[in-house]
């Protein structure tokens, strides 16, 4: 298992962070939570516009994870348009993979890629290639 921890982040209030350097392709935790369907993530997410935060992660067309409820510190990991990390789905499971080396220290980063159709995130990753938003454009 490979060790993580959660401390603030530059990026966006806590983040996970690599407890020791993961090689590229290395499977680094899985997203857990609550699997629920898209019509209770409608519902949630309205909820979760009020505090400004959500943990909830689309699996596929039918499901979501909402990690509010059962996650682990993967419901930490913040988006970059840069990320060191890439979502694979297996099922209803998400897993979370290195797609480059990362140093001991780090923050593990995914990106969001929300959906173009969407009202425009402002982005805050600070990589070099920051697109501006977490949408993709």
């Amino acid at each position: 298992m490979i060790k993580t921890f959660v401390k603030k982040s530059h990026i966006h209030n806590f983040g996970i962070f690599a407890g020791q350097d993961i090689p590229v392709g290395t499977r680094i935790i899985e997203y857990t939570g609550e699997l629920i369907d898209k019509k209770e993530e409608a519902r949630r997410e309205k909820q979760n516009e009020k505090i400004g935060i959500t943990y909830i992660f689309d699996v596929n067309d039918r499901y979501s994870i909402d990690a509010a409820i059962g996650g682990n510190n993967s419901k930490y990991i913040n988006h970059s348009c840069d990320p060191n990390c890439d979502a694979e789905r297996f099922k209803n499971r998400v897993f979370l993979y290195s797609n480059k080396f990362i140093p001991k220290g780090n923050e593990l980063t995914v990106d969001y890629a929300f959906d173009s159709k969407e009202p425009l995130e402002v982005c805050h990753c600070g990589s070099p290639k920051c697109r501006g938003f977490i949408n993709e454009i």
